[in-house]
């Protein structure tokens, strides 16, 4: 589990959630075993690519926040942040990815790094939620906020990694990454393709034999300073399938491992200095009662840890990929979010 090394980081706040325009409180349960699901409810939802699952489930889901349940959110240095790779390590790293793509041993991985900075130990990552969902409104944005056991999560994700009607399962995997749609390359395009492919399997292991399909592919979305290449995959859930089994299938989303991705997990393991934690897990909310979920895939996404504010950034490496080109991917995609944190915001 996470766990902040400053106790007093928004110790005096109570648990709460926000996901859409729907405020979780009063916490009626935590786990950290994803059957505990099962026993209905509504439950938030942080399985993080490396650590222990947290599943909150909250007795009560309003349509505004509290009153004086968010606190401040006092902007963090901009000439402060640091990175696990510098640009040389990040280059380096691209080009021993695709040394391992000329020898058979994977097709693309997803190569990350994570920036850190200090942040004033009583701002609220609730009021950090705030201002990114006034400066980087996105479709699957949300916030955690456990102070007991150290989670303090603000998600921006434009990304859905799953989310459930009934018993259909939807994904919609991002791969492709630029400024403006024309600069889109061939590369980017591709590169969806794969990890299209990568979720069709992943799904066909806890849906219907013959029901998983990609329904739209390579659509462009625009969102704050960048656009992405989207597709959609969607399934029938099997009978008789929980959230373990599909959990077990589709975790970790294919879009921030690689293909295959067995290889790509091993690559990431051998090459990122600073385990991801939260970063490019499952971000979200399951209603078992009412056979709905939403789960992002857990980019865009500020978390403290050891008194530290976090953010990743990433991309994916293909033989096509230009080291430098990739290097400054990673700061497109971390300039507009890191700006947003380094202003200051306060309900009142």
């Amino acid at each position: 589990m996470i766990e902040s090394s400053s106790p007093g980081f928004g110790a005096t706040a109570i648990p709460m959630a926000r996901f859409g325009a729907e405020y979780g409180y009063d916490l009626a349960e935590l786990s950290n075993d994803i059957e505990s699901v099962q026993r209905g409810g509504r439950w938030a939802v942080m399985i993080p690519f490396f650590g222990d699952p947290v599943f909150a489930r909250f007795a009560s889901w309003e349509s505004a926040p509290r009153e004086s349940t968010i606190g401040f959110w006092l902007g963090v240095d901009s000439s402060t942040w640091t990175t696990s790779m510098d640009r040389e390590t990040y280059e380096r790293a691209v080009e021993t990815t695709r040394s391992a793509i000329s020898k058979g041993d994977v097709y693309q991985v997803n190569i990350c790094r994570i920036r850190s900075n200090g942040c004033a130990p009583d701002s609220d990552i609730m009021a950090l939620d705030a201002l990114l969902a006034e400066g980087n409104s996105a479709p699957y944005a949300g916030a955690l906020r456990i102070p007991e056991i150290g989670i303090h999560i603000a998600c921006a994700s434009p990304e859905l990694y799953l989310s459930r009607e009934g018993s259909r399962l939807v994904s919609k995997p991002i791969k492709g990454t630029a400024p403006r749609a024309v600069d889109l390359l061939e590369k980017d395009r591709a590169e969806n393709i794969m990890i299209v492919d990568l979720v069709r399997n992943d799904l066909s292991r806890c849906c219907d034999v013959g029901s998983v399909k990609a329904v739209d592919l390579l659509e462009v979305q625009q969102h704050p300073g960048l656009v992405h290449l989207v597709s959609t995959v969607q399934g029938e859930i099997s009978q008789h399938v929980g959230w373990s089994n599909i959990i077990e299938a589709t975790f970790p989303p294919g879009s921030i491992a690689g293909a295959p991705k067995i290889a790509a997990l091993d690559i990431i393991d051998s090459l990122e200095p600073e385990n991801r934690g939260p970063y490019c897990g499952a971000f979200g909310w399951i209603d078992v009662d009412n056979h709905t979920a939403q789960l992002a895939v857990a980019i865009r996404t500020f978390w403290v840890d050891g008194g530290l504010l976090k953010f990743g950034t990433g991309a994916g490496i293909t033989w096509g990929s230009d080291p430098g080109a990739e290097w400054e991917e990673t700061q497109l995609k971390a300039r507009h979010l890191s700006s947003i944190a380094e202003r200051s915001w306060n309900h009142s």
